[in-house]
């Protein structure tokens, strides 16, 4: 009798367990979150730096500043920080939906 019932505990422990985390996995599917990537082209403006312009478009992006910058300089093929106004740079910008 008590070994039929540690058994059926633990199948019970197994089931509830799984059942628990299948239905986790459901629900976080159900929220992700898509993440699309664009691109514009900007002029840059008196007082820009790759810097601001980092900091500005970066949000949704998953990138620090620090990467987002270097991203920026392989882009546009900048060999240095320096940019000057009346310029235009492509950016990246991200923009989050819910499924």
């Amino acid at each position: 009798m008590m070994k039929q019932l540690i058994t059926l505990s633990i199948i019970v422990l197994l089931g509830a367990g799984f059942l628990g985390n299948s239905i986790m996995n459901t629900m976080a599917g159900e929220m992700e979150e898509v993440t699309e990537k664009y691109y514009t082209s900007i002029q840059i403006q008196k007082g820009d730096s790759l810097w601001s312009i980092s900091e500005m478009y970066r949000e949704n992006s998953g990138l620090t500043t620090a990467q987002y910058m270097k991203e920026l300089k392989n882009m546009n093929g900048l060999k240095e920080d320096i940019i000057h106004s009346g310029q235009y740079l492509t950016v990246m910008y991200f923009i989050t939906d819910s499924d």
